[in-house]
């Protein structure tokens, strides 16, 4: 028994150490992007940083206006109201406080579309889970993970439906309940971006945040925008790509655990948690991508696919009115891929394996 529990505590500890290793890791991993403004022939494209990652805008324009300056303070703005990096914004201020009256327009949107998606995939996507993401060391505030108690203990704080707001404000009807909108905040910032420079008439567009992206009317060419999709290999370079997809005026998001991980006795410790289980998930399903009428609800559901695994997430797709393209584990380790029906047409290239 004895030996039990030493095994026990030795196993916590080299647990939090990794934990603590892999949170210093990718703080050092954010490296800045050169601020470059580049205008050829009625096309305007510019870059920078934001939510920890980096943002791409390409737009053509016959003036060749630069709106990189408008955009950046946008960004600003933004993450003042949904950054949980910044101590004093205001999903920091509700996470520390009962209740908050909005002062900013982001924040009311967020809440809006995160209820809709926690309700249509029973809970996979559930933006209190935060506490969890933070113990696992996928979070702001860095390892915290102490042992299997904790872990049982915090799982009564992941409750979304314990959210209540309106128009005028937000507030909790548990204590300690606390927001993260990580993984819905880039989608809905490319839409924010997507609408200001539409407000400014640009027509044609490819807005993009950190993989999340929207693409409006067409390219230089006269077509579609292509993206791509990576390959989900973790030795796979930044421009290895499964698949490239045209995008007829939509969001896209792509969720995937291939890169974000570490592991613990073989064992890959992901960090996609599932609110459920308050444990990473272990499924074969390797990233999601998901195009929606807008990022926001892309990036949203696109989590909530990689909560849910390869089966259920078709499952719930085929009654939906959003497209997905799946990249899962098949026998042997190799790569499998699934696409909706509607989708089909539009995969223009498809590694096959």
């Amino acid at each position: 028994m004895r030996s039990n529990a030493n095994k026990n505590i030795i196993y916590s500890i080299i647990l939090l150490l990794l934990v603590a290793i892999v949170y210093l890791y990718r703080q050092n991993q954010q490296k800045p992007v050169e601020q470059v403004v580049e205008v050829s022939t009625g096309k305007v494209t510019f870059s920078g940083n934001t939510m920890g990652t980096s943002y791409r805008i390409v737009y053509l324009d016959q003036e060749e206006r630069d709106f990189k300056n408008e955009v950046d303070s946008i960004l600003v703005v933004f993450n003042e109201s949904l950054s949980t990096y910044i101590p004093n914004s205001e999903i920091s201020r509700f996470n520390r406080a009962d209740t908050l009256f909005f002062e900013l327009p982001y924040f009311l949107p967020v809440l809006e579309t995160g209820k809709a998606v926690f309700e249509q995939t029973s809970g996979a996507f559930d933006p209190t889970v935060a506490p969890l993401v933070n113990l696992w060391g996928f979070g702001p505030s860095g390892p915290q993970l102490k042992d299997s108690v904790n872990i049982d203990a915090m799982l009564r704080l992941v409750d979304y439906s314990s959210i209540q707001f309106d128009e005028e404000k937000v507030w909790k009807l548990k204590k300690d309940v606390n927001l993260d909108f990580s993984a819905i905040a880039k989608g809905y910032g490319v839409d924010v971006i997507t609408t200001f420079l539409s407000e400014k008439g640009i027509q044609n567009m490819l807005v993009e945040i950190g993989g999340e992206l929207v693409a409006k009317g067409v390219n230089e060419e006269g077509e579609l925008w292509k993206v791509g999709i990576n390959r989900p290999e973790e030795d796979a370079s930044a421009n290895e790509l499964y698949s490239i997809v045209a995008l007829e005026n939509q969001g896209m998001a792509t969720s995937g655990n291939y890169r974000n991980y570490y592991e613990v006795d073989g064992l890959k410790i992901s960090h996609t948690i599932d609110p459920k289980t308050g444990r990473p998930v272990n499924h074969g399903l390797l990233s999601a991508t998901v195009l929606a009428e807008n990022c926001m609800r892309a990036d949203a559901i696109a989590t909530s696919l990689m909560v849910m695994g390869t089966e259920k997430a078709i499952e719930l797709q085929k009654n939906s009115d959003f497209e997905i393209f799946l990249i899962y584990s098949g026998e042997n380790g190799s790569l499998k891929s699934y696409a909706s029906e509607r989708l089909k047409p539009f995969l223009s290239f498809t590694v096959e394996n």
